[in-house]
């Protein structure tokens, strides 16, 4: 399957509007963001497993990373509720579960395959640092290597915000909304700009709250099955 699959052009979708589908697993559905093959894919993904849901254990090959976005996800490494941003890195198995249901935003096959570093956040007690080349812009730093730069950013009410896209980005709307291009995104919102590209944003009357990565569009090919 390929779904966005061309990382020269514009992707953009609402994930809130789009249907559920079923995944393998019994009680785990998904919405497809973007995918470079079948059940073995290079996949960004809406993931919302159900009270009870749970997948056996499994080796991620070409990595794991997730932000929970709603409920707990758990798995024999601990709990890890909304607001956690947590790396897998290529070679790392487990046995993903939830009691109580939740969702995540997931992307596999994406790291590069010597990389080894495990990185769990909780946002939420993290703090937001001002951006002072863009006003009315807070960013928390996430993750950062050679060849991609993660993080959460906060957008003030109403703000303009501009970013220079040499290598291109990826945003993900956590909370708030944003109008960008002429088109509005709310909670769910994903877009995805190729190299050379220029976000230009402003945010909703309650602001905005986005995941970010940027620097990594360049590095994208399928993964090596």
């Amino acid at each position: 399957m390929d779904l966005n699959a061309d990382f020269t052009a514009r992707a953009l979708v609402h994930s809130s509007q789009i249907d559920w589908q079923p995944s393998p697993m019994p009680g785990v559905d998904r919405r497809m963001l973007d995918r470079i093959g079948d059940e073995v894919a290079r996949a960004t993904t809406i993931v919302r497993y159900a009270p009870q849901s749970r997948f056996s254990e499994h080796t991620h090959t070409g990595g794991e990373e997730f932000v929970v976005l709603e409920g707990v996800f758990s798995d024999q490494h601990g709990d890890f509720p909304a607001g956690s941003y947590v790396r897998n890195p290529p070679t790392s198995a487990h046995a993903p579960h939830s009691d109580a249901g939740c969702t995540i935003f997931v992307k596999l096959w994406q790291f590069q395959p010597e990389d080894r570093t495990h990185v769990v956040i909780d946002m939420n007690k993290m703090e937001y640092i001002p951006d002072a080349s863009r006003p009315g812009v807070a960013v928390m730093p996430l993750f950062q290597d050679a060849f991609e730069t993660v993080r959460a950013e906060r957008w003030n009410a109403g703000a303009d915000v501009s970013l220079d896209l040499p290598d291109g980005g990826e945003f993900l709307v956590l909370e708030g909304a944003l109008t960008e291009g002429g088109t509005h995104l709310e909670k769910g919102g994903w877009l995805r700009l190729p190299v050379g590209s220029k976000l230009d944003a402003v945010a909703g009357p309650e602001g905005a709250r986005l995941w970010t990565k940027t620097r990594h569009i360049p590095h994208a090919k399928p993964p090596a099955v």
